[in-house]
């Protein structure tokens, strides 16, 4: 113990040496995600000084892009999974070299998802009502205090396995399993859960039955399965080409085969909930008319879901030919930025805001997010981009041997 007290302060020290040392490329990108941040900050300080009414929900559309990024992004938590279970469970070494790396993505995008939360909350300085033993916590019989429960879960899991990692090659020492694959085994389970729990948070809605399908939590677990890994093959490929990070092509294509096949689940699921709602021609379809070709000429939507599902059926055929992986970075890389951004539309505007239209009073009210909505929203994305950045920095330093209590950095 008394070794520990005086190592983790070095420890802690040499992490924030490693962060803020860099090339000039690497203070560019630091300098512009900051710039963004400022920006983001500044429309926030708007959104706390007049109230949500600055963004483009309403009482009938509550829920909009915070909220869809939110859900998009505990997908790509959830993803790092992916790598966990080759990696350590199956001892891949080709894998396992990156567990680091997806684990790493996965902090960020759970901070990301906490972040979207806050802004999202009309009042902020409520937040310790969710903070069990303080506040109304309501559990277990609230699904949002299990999400609660489980977001931060998996963000504690995600810290201590890197974190022990990097400690212990920092000292020079071989890992020890039983510190380690434990919390290793309870993370598998709980990436799962934290994307389950998601989903079953809109299923409870029953007033909203655009949300009451028994597949919505298949759909979400395909869809994560299909853009996380593809985010962190682009991730990859950066450490790749900025470092001296040992990212092995095994590795990268492990992680499109994933890809390729979630997606095509994701894409028979996305096919099987549309054969369901427009067979029946139920009520409970309106929803789904209104997402897909307009109410009562409304149609802010149509857009958005027809690009999401072409470029959805357009990268999954890329990736079937393969032909792409031999052309070029940009052209290899292609499909897996059309997945990723497909996909965020197709759990954001295609998944959040038809959920409230029609209202239970038959109105439409229509959704666009607003400039401050925007502002903040990519804050937020630069926010957990600059985490990433910082903690791969670390990683990668610790790995190549640059890092270590033997030398002085």
């Amino acid at each position: 113990m008394a070794e520990h007290i005086r190592t983790y302060p070095r420890f802690l020290a040499a992490a924030l040496r490693s962060m803020v040392s860099g090339s000039a490329g690497y203070y560019a990108w630091l300098a512009a995600l900051s710039i963004v941040i400022l920006g983001g900050v500044w429309g926030y300080s708007q959104q706390i000084g007049t109230g949500l009414a600055v963004t483009g929900m309403t009482d009938q559309v509550s829920w909009g892009i915070y909220i869809a990024n939110f859900t998009f992004l505990v997908g790509v938590a959830a993803a790092a999974v992916m790598m966990v279970i080759p990696g350590y469970l199956y001892d891949i070494k080709a894998v396992k070299g990156g567990v680091l790396i997806g684990e790493m993505v996965a902090i960020g995008a759970i901070v990301m998802c906490l972040l979207f939360v806050v802004v999202d909350l009309g009042r902020p300085d409520r937040m310790w009502h969710l903070i069990p033993g303080i506040g109304r916590f309501h559990f277990p019989i609230s699904m949002l205090s299990w999400d609660v429960l489980v977001l931060n879960g998996y963000l504690l899991l995600n810290l201590h396995i890197p974190g022990y990692t990097l400690y212990q090659r920092y000292l020079g020492r071989s890992l020890e399993p039983k510190f380690y694959m434990p919390f290793v085994y309870l993370s598998v389970a709980w990436a799962i859960s934290i994307h389950t729990v998601t989903a079953f948070l809109y299923n409870g809605l029953v007033g909203r039955p655009f949300w009451n399908t028994a597949i919505l939590a298949p759909r979400f677990i395909a869809s994560a399965f299909t853009a996380g890994p593809a985010f962190i093959i682009l991730v990859l490929h950066v450490v790749r080409r900025f470092t001296d990070f040992d990212v092995k092509e095994e590795m990268i294509r492990f992680l499109r085969m994933v890809v390729l096949v979630c997606g095509v689940i994701n894409l028979f699921l996305l096919g099987s909930d549309v054969f369901t709602e427009f067979y029946s021609d139920s009520a409970h379809g309106v929803s789904a008319r209104y997402l897909y070709f307009g109410l009562e000429g409304y149609n802010a939507l149509v857009g958005w879901i027809w690009c999401s599902i072409t470029m959805n059926i357009a990268a999954i055929l890329m990736l079937l030919t393969r032909r792409f992986e031999e052309r070029g970075i940009v052209l290899e890389n292609l499909p897996l930025v059309l997945l990723i951004v497909a996909i965020w539309i197709e759990k954001g505007m295609g998944l959040i805001v038809p959920g409230f239209i029609p209202t239970p009073l038959s109105e439409v009210f229509e959704y666009q997010p607003s400039v401050i909505e925007t502002l903040v929203s990519l804050a937020i994305w630069a926010f957990g981009l600059l985490v990433m950045t910082l903690l791969i920095k670390f990683a990668t330093d610790v790995e190549g041997g640059r890092v270590s209590a033997s030398k002085r950095f």
